[in-house]
Formats: structure tokens, C-alpha cells, sequence
């Protein structure tokens, strides 16, 4: 993860808002927002996007009526715009959808660690997520050699560890609704029934 300005070696005269990410290329990478400075994350690689496919099959699959589960999108956590994160997965209410961007707090948050992004999601984003009202909060680390999940709540404002999968062990949790999933069967990619490997067990 590197930390960018708009331009070249010119530096920077205002903060940035989500109108200039508008500017920015459509080059695969992930422009965020961080106190009005630009936030750049570099495509996700093969392991990363088969995790966030199959986990939001998942999501989708046990999603209630209400719900909605989205991949990708931006989420202003101030009112100036200066602050916009994108989960890679989140959960909202249908009633508390907004475009372009989100505004209240998703029920649920998701990040696929990356070797650029460890410190990120496990640090820097736990505390503005919590911050910002998120109710739940999922880290997915996708080695291949120890596939983990870990499931964090906000209680009293800061993130509480609840659960914490690895390899072959079931996830299972309520929030934002029941579900269950195996942490090494959305990194294996030889692995046909997926799908069908966890279900309503």
C-alpha cells in the first residue's frame, strides 16, 4: 500500500474528496481516501479474488430478505468526503443504501489480506471501521498453507475477537445473519463443490 497525491512531485494544496476519485484511472487498482490523501492498493492477485468470489457466493446465498451484499463499494466515513474506504465485501440493509457511496455504517465489513495490507486491515482499518459504527468486522487470511478467518465485534466502540478459524474448521456466526463457511475450501482452487461444502450443516 502506498500513500499518493494527485499529480507528480507537486505537492499537494487541499485535501481530496471522492470528487477527485472520479479522476483517477481505471487501472484495476483500489483508490481510498485517508484524511484527504490518496490511498492505493494494487490489483488483487489470483488467490485474493477466488477468496472474495467465493465468500460472497456465500454471503449472498444466506443473505435474508433486507439485506444486500456488495463487493467493492465505497463508503464515506465523514461528511467531507475526505475519508472513503472500500471494503472488499460488505452487508447493508437494503433501507440504508446510498449512491454513489455509502454513509452509515454496513453491517458487516470484509477484507482479503495481502502482503501490502496486513498492517491496514488488522490495524489501521479495525480502528476506523470501529470508529465509524460498523458492527462486524471479518479478516480473511488466504495463505494456502493456513487459511484463517477471524470475526471481530464492536462492543463499547472498539473491536472484540470472537471467533477465529483455520484450515478445515467450520466458521460459524450469527452476525449479520447465520452462516457458516470452511476457511480452507474458499482457497482451493481444485476443490468442485465449494459450493456445496459447508451449506445449512
Amino acid at each position: 500500500m502506498s500513500v499518493m497525491t494527485m499529480g507528480t512531485s507537486e505537492p499537494q494544496q487541499r485535501p481530496l474528496t471522492v470528487e477527485d476519485l472520479e479522476r483517477m484511472p481505471d487501472d484495476g487498482r483500489r483508490y481510498e481516501l485517508v484524511n484527504g490523501r490518496l490511498d492505493v492498493s494494487p490489483a488483487p492477485v489470483f488467490v485474493h479474488s477466488l477468496v472474495e468470489g467465493r465468500l460472497l457466493f456465500h454471503l449472498m446465498t444466506a443473505a435474508p430478505k433486507g439485506h444486500i451484499v456488495l463487493p467493492g463499494a465505497g463508503i464515506n466515513l465523514n461528511d467531507a468526503g475526505t475519508h472513503h474506504r472500500i471494503p472488499d465485501l460488505l452487508v447493508t440493509r437494503k433501507g440504508d443504501v446510498e449512491k454513489p457511496y455509502l454513509t452509515r455504517p454496513p453491517l458487516l465489513a470484509v477484507e482479503v489480506l495481502s502482503p501490502e495490507s496486513v498492517f491496514r486491515d488488522n490495524h489501521t482499518k479495525r480502528a476506523e471501521y470501529a470508529t465509524f459504527g460498523i458492527e462486524s468486522y471479518w479478516i480473511f487470511n488466504p495463505s494456502t498453507e493456513k487459511p484463517g478467518l477471524l470475526e471481530l465485534r464492536l462492543t463499547d466502540g472498539e473491536y472484540r475477537e470472537v471467533t477465529q478459524v483455520f484450515g478445515e474448521e467450520v466458521f460459524a456466526t450469527d452476525a449479520p445473519f447465520p452462516m457458516k463457511v470452511v476457511p480452507q475450501h474458499l482457497v482451493d482452487e481444485a476443490l468442485d463443490d465449494w459450493m456445496e461444502s459447508v451449506g445449512d450443516e
